[in-house]
């Protein structure tokens, strides 16, 4: 699966119609139609676009929107939402934290308080991170020793890459102000 592939998918997945189990039903689909190695280069695809979130700006912004209470696991998950967002407002917000202020699904968050959030509020998306490897189990029939097997393709691929593709965007190191005037720090906490 070649870059333009995975970001069509997430293109795609990011303009379906439904609620987040029924998107991602639809990628499972799609990732059954094509052959077991396909579902592995995606999940390296994607944990490659989830580790260059991984940047000081996107932390603070994170936090800033969170109400200070994002975790390491809940960073992860919201690399993979912001994946899951499509290729255009990934490589902005890359490019320009500040640039999650445009995003409706966080601008859907504003005025209110973290408790009034339902689960499938969160920019978060744990489960996005699964989809591949049950599709590689399902494809290769595995389930035995699915995982391990998944895993070792995963790092075969990952390997061959060598260096990962990145997206180009260069990362400001600029303040967020946009999310500070929607998320103010003492309206935000628990």
């Amino acid at each position: 699966m070649d870059d333009d592939t995975f970001w069509a998918l997430m293109d795609a997945l990011s303009s379906r119609p439904g609620d987040r189990p029924e998107r991602l039903d639809w990628l499972r689909g799609e990732l059954r139609q094509a052959p077991p190695e396909e579902a592995v280069e995606f999940q390296a695809r994607l944990e490659a676009a989830c580790a260059a979130v991984a940047t000081d700006a996107l932390w603070r912004a994170v936090r800033r929107i969170e109400g200070g209470l994002c975790s390491d696991d809940g960073f992860d998950y919201f690399a993979l939402w912001l994946v899951g967002q499509g290729r255009e407002t990934y490589r902005a917000v890359l490019a320009d934290p500040d640039a999650l202020a445009d995003v409706a699904e966080v601008r859907a968050l504003v005025g209110r308080h973290l408790r009034e959030w339902h689960d499938d509020e969160w920019p978060e998306w744990e489960e996005l991170d699964y989809v591949a490897q049950e599709v590689f189990e399902e494809l290769t029939d595995r389930q035995d020793d699915g995982l391990e097997a998944f895993l070792d393709a995963l790092d075969a691929v990952q390997e061959a890459w060598e260096e990962a593709e990145e997206e180009g965007a260069t990362v400001t190191t600029a303040g967020t102000p946009r999310l500070d005037a929607l998320f103010p720090a003492a309206a935000a906490g628990p």
